[in-house]
């Protein structure tokens, strides 16, 4: 009877302890499917769930940024912790560390199969598959804006306010072009057949990619803020001096022209985002705003709008300071409704297709798509 007793109270106790592992099984399970935003708000905004993701993070660690390049979504944390996924399904590609914590990163880009971004003097090359570094240059100079390339040269501004151009091949600087003025330059976009840069001072530069020659200049009244946004042979570009401007490059030989200036009282600080129809602004203490890409004029506002996160049919997907997703009729120039979005905190900014790619501090990742 002893034995059988204490058996007994073994099996107790066994089968105690499997329904106490189940249990905190099945709570950590629930914790690890708690969601960025609840279906049923999702359901309300009209928008389903594409994939859902929960990155690594630290305890003292945070998300801070989400970039769209290609076919993949970087996840950057503030110790320069990157992600790489597979923008269609949310599988990781890499993930290393980008950079020593508290080194700014000011730009990455992607050209073919290769990252690239400058720190402090130095221009460095990533593999896109598995983020190992491939090629660093110093070019002896801080480097004051993300860098541009083409297939033969590497375009790098300085802090002598010249842009320094290197060829691909063997990082061998070949010319180098500045702004009459010597400006500052404060971004620089290239491809093939022209190089772009902005300055500080307001110019807009077209110059030839092989050789130090100005093609043409456009001059606003203040600096130009972010890049120059470049869709076909149109520019667009937001200014400090409280204008956005639409400038066409035309003709054989090229020349600039002023397709329309719209002007949104108040200094601009960012760079447009430029759908196929529309132009979104966003404007420091208003919100944002979108401007019809072809005329100029004003479609509508949303006040204490921060960013466009996509657009679909017709329909702009705007993230606001106060943490709410509006959606917005760009036909009929009006709200349709707003949806609670408390907890995001980090987004992307999309301009090339519907998706929506929103996350928070602590890693939960989410990418949405218009249900309709």
């Amino acid at each position: 009877m002893k034995t059988l007793g204490t058996f007994g109270c073994r099996c107790v106790l066994l089968a105690a302890l499997v329904t106490l592992c189940v249990a905190q099984i099945d709570i950590a399970a629930a914790g690890d499917l708690e969601r960025l935003v609840s279906p049923e708000l999702l359901r309300h905004a009209g928008l389903r769930i594409i994939w859902e993701s929960k990155l690594p993070m630290k305890e003292a660690e945070s998300l801070e940024q989400l970039l769209i390049l290609g076919n993949r979504v970087y996840a950057i944390s503030d110790r320069n912790y990157m992600i790489s996924l597979n923008k269609e399904n949310g599988k990781r590609v890499f993930a290393k560390v980008f950079a020593p914590p508290g080194v700014p990163v000011p730009g990455l880009k992607l050209y073919g199969d290769e990252l690239w971004s400058a720190e402090g003097s130095k221009l460095l090359q990533y593999d896109a598959e598995s983020g190992d570094e491939l090629k660093s240059v110093d070019v002896g100079f801080a480097i004051t804006c993300p860098a541009a390339r083409n297939s033969s040269f590497f375009y790098v501004a300085g802090t002598d306010n010249r842009l320094h151009v290197y060829r691909v091949d063997d990082r061998v600087q070949t010319f180098e072009v500045a702004a009459e003025n010597s400006s500052t330059i404060t971004s620089v976009i290239a491809d093939d057949n022209l190089v772009i840069f902005a300055t500080a001072a307001g110019n807009v530069l077209g110059v030839a990619p092989d050789a130090p020659r100005l093609i043409w200049q456009f001059d606003a009244a203040d600096a130009i803020a972010g890049p120059v946004v470049k869709d076909w042979m149109s520019l667009f570009f937001a200014s400090a001096d409280t204008s956005v401007y639409r400038v066409d490059i035309v003709g054989l030989p090229e020349i600039k022209r002023l397709v329309w200036k719209y002007q949104a009282a108040a200094v601009l600080d960012r760079a447009p985002r430029v759908t196929q129809e529309v132009v979104y602004q966003y404007v420091r203490g208003k919100g944002v705003t979108a401007i019809d890409k072809e005329t100029g004029s004003l479609l509508w506002r949303v006040p204490g709008g921060v960013d466009l996160l996509a657009e679909a049919r017709a329909k702009a997907y705007v993230i606001t300071k106060a943490r709410k997703l509006v959606v917005m009729d760009n036909t009929e120039a009006r709200k349709l409704y707003s949806v609670n979005f408390g907890a995001v905190t980090v987004h992307a900014a999309n301009a090339g297709d519907e998706r929506i790619y929103i996350a928070d501090k602590r890693g939960r990742l989410m990418c949405l798509q218009p249900a309709e």
